[in-house]
């Protein structure tokens, strides 16, 4: 497993559990997927992602988007 797989996973799941909780709790969840979406988008441009380096501190393997 590799920073880069690592990342999308949490952003995934993230994005899945926050339209869950935006179902059955509060439309205010939604501001987690917003975050998640803006976070994607803006590493996508800059290749700089806040996950990426706290894995990679952790020791996790690098892949090749996040370097």
């Amino acid at each position: 497993m590799n920073v880069d797989k690592l990342v999308f996973r949490v952003a995934g799941i993230l994005i899945l559990v926050s339209l869950f909780l935006y179902l059955v709790h509060s439309p205010y969840w939604l501001f987690l997927t917003l975050f998640v979406g803006a976070n994607m988008l803006q590493a996508s441009f800059s290749g700089f992602c806040p996950l990426a380096k706290i894995l990679r501190f952790f020791g996790v393997k690098p892949g090749g988007a996040f370097e």
